[in-house]
């Protein structure tokens, strides 16, 4: 256990940052988990709204640091492959 003051808080921030990037992380997993759903029952207009919402979350963890921009434009490149596939 950390008995500096600025040691302690660091503790509590860092702790503060995980939740947050946990959550966000989440929440794109969830997104993601719905195009491949929306794809696997063969629902193009599901699969696009989700798509949408899957790629707004994947750029906000990319802009929040949580995944790199290069790791988010690759997730989007494969769902958006696997949705337009379907046509």
């Amino acid at each position: 256990m950390a008995n500096i003051k600025s040691a302690k808080k660091r503790i509590l921030v860092i702790n503060k940052k995980t939740l947050r990037n946990k959550s966000i992380s989440s929440a794109t997993k969830t997104a993601m988990k719905k195009v491949h759903a929306a794809v696997a029952a063969g629902d193009k207009a599901a699969a696009s709204e989700a798509l949408r919402a899957a790629t707004k979350a994947i750029d906000m963890a990319a802009t929040k640091g949580v995944m790199h921009k290069n790791t988010a434009a690759n997730k989007k490149s494969r769902l958006a492959k696997a949705v337009n596939k379907m046509a």
